[in-house]
């Protein structure tokens, strides 16, 4: 690892590592042998997550950086793609790989600044708040396993929290921002949740929002009925599971209510999930689970196939469910035909990345952040990409901000659409070829075409055989992004959840 000026784990094969952070070498914390790499594929961890994601959210600096940039309510799963994946590539066996990450994230996290509703700072770079990160991740794997009925031992939990403290060194930063010892890390647990934790704006959209309204994944797009119905049922179950599992200080600290026989559900949540592990190692990988969720039946991969006859039976499923429901009452008139109608829905589906009901910088950064990750750019193609949309979000301001607050609202969109497709997204268009076409050739073929959409390619693009030609690229891409033609690559990349 390149030497940042902060003491961090030393290279593989080295008998020595600094005594203060207490972190050994890289090589015998990552990879297949390693604690979290057996957690990675435990149905458990699902849970796990959902609670350390709570409890980052808690956190005044995390909380305020979630609801000024982040995606997860309009775009939860893509959210949740990304963060396995990356942790994947943190955890796993490849020091190059995990180096390339750690700065691609410290890119990521380096652009998320600013002030809250109180007017307080936050900053995502900030050594503390990334360390209450790491710190989640680690209590709340600790407390899946007591919840499930296997509590770690002690050499096990030690082994845990070393990786964990090197998955911070990884960044640049000290490991030693985290306690040096398993006793010392519980004492700053403790007072972190006494003393720190908030019910935030964040925590309160997870709880009590995202699960009741969380689209669907692409799976599942098309259906739904299906997917309504389903998560009517889970959503209020998997809230009442998180609160019931948070620590006890902070649940009556923020006024967190729990609902009777919570305890003995969450309980069985865990007990359940925990069952999982009998079953073949094969049938609960995490990777192949979040492939399947994206997978599109365009595609030509070959599960695409069984994924249309799935589809299949769902939707008529959805048409069964529909026959024995009675419709909801709707009152007035609804426009789903006019020019407005159609504005507004694209406004919703792909602009209003953040999902707050405006279009603001932190939108057009989202979709940046989204283009540069599945694209795996590095500097400068990933700058380049930024400073491409912060061109356009200033022409967008100077064109549709006509109240002059910074931002654009649904309704000054619908009004000035045409002002969309200016010289600054043109730009946008040449420079996403660009970094796209890997190779430089002037054209896209199939392998940089599944790069970005994550789709076949011949039975995507109509009209050539094996590639995709700047012109025609741009063209589509400003259509889309003008709100001139949906149903294209574009729609599941941008307006994907």
């Amino acid at each position: 690892m390149t030497d940042t000026g902060n003491s961090g784990p030393q290279s593989p094969g080295s008998d020595r590592y600094d005594d203060q952070d207490n972190v050994p070498p890289p090589g015998l914390l990552f990879g297949p042998g390693s604690q979290f790499h057996r957690f990675f594929n435990d149905p458990r961890w699902a849970l796990a997550m959902v609670r350390a994601t709570v409890l980052e959210a808690a956190h005044p600096q995390i909380g305020a950086a979630l609801i000024d940039n982040s995606t997860f309510v309009a775009h939860p799963w893509r959210r949740l793609r990304n963060t396995l994946v990356s942790l994947q590539r943190m955890f796993g066996a490849d020091e190059d790989v995990r180096q390339r990450e750690a700065a691609r994230l410290n890119r990521l996290h380096g652009r998320l600044s600013g002030t809250d509703h109180q007017n307080r700072p936050y900053d995502a770079m900030d050594p503390e708040v990334r360390a209450w990160v790491v710190a989640t991740l680690f209590e709340s794997s600790v407390t899946m396993c007591r919840l499930s009925g296997q509590p770690l031992d002690q050499a096990t939990m030690e082994q845990l929290y070393a990786e964990f403290k090197a998955f911070l060194a990884a960044f640049g930063d000290r490991a030693g921002q985290l306690p040096a010892t398993l006793p010392e890390f519980w004492q700053y647990y403790d007072r972190m949740v006494e003393e720190e934790l908030e019910n935030t704006d964040a925590l309160r959209i997870i709880l009590y929002k995202l699960f009741d309204h969380m689209p669907a994944p692409p799976l599942l797009d098309g259906l739904p009925t299906v997917w309504a119905a389903g998560r009517a049922l889970a959503g209020p179950v998997i809230g009442t599971i998180t609160v019931a599992s948070l620590p006890e200080p902070f649940r009556r600290r923020a006024g967190l209510p729990e609902v009777p026989g919570a305890q003995a559900l969450m309980q069985s949540a865990y007990l359940a999930a925990g069952l999982a592990r009998f079953l073949p190692e094969n049938w609960l990988r995490t990777e192949q689970l979040t492939n399947l969720l994206y997978l599109s039946p365009d595609s030509d991969d070959p599960e695409a196939a069984s994924l249309t006859a799935l589809r299949g039976r769902m939707k008529r499923a959805g048409a069964l469910f529909r026959l024995v429901t009675p419709f909801p009452v709707q009152h007035g008139p609804v426009d789903v035909t006019g020019a407005r109608s159609k504005a507004g829905e694209f406004f919703s589906e792909v602009l209003d990345q953040t999902g707050d009901g405006y279009l603001d910088w932190p939108d057009l950064a989202a979709m940046a952040r989204e283009l540069s990750t599945r694209l795996d750019l590095d500097e400068p193609e990933e700058t380049r990409l930024y400073n491409a949309y912060a061109a356009w979000w200033k022409e967008l301001q100077a064109a549709l901000d006509t109240d002059g607050d910074g931002r654009v609202s649904g309704e000054e969109y619908a009004a000035a659409v045409p002002s969309l497709a200016g010289p600054a997204l043109i730009r946008v268009a040449e420079v996403l070829f660009q970094v796209t076409d890997a190779d430089g050739n002037g054209s896209i073929d199939a392998a940089e075409y599944r790069a970005l959409f994550r789709t076949g390619f011949h039975r995507t693009v109509t009209g050539t055989a094996a590639t995709y030609s700047r012109s025609a690229f741009v063209k589509d891409f400003l259509s889309f992004m003008s709100g001139r033609q949906r149903s294209t690559a574009f729609d599941p990349l941008l307006a994907g959840a």
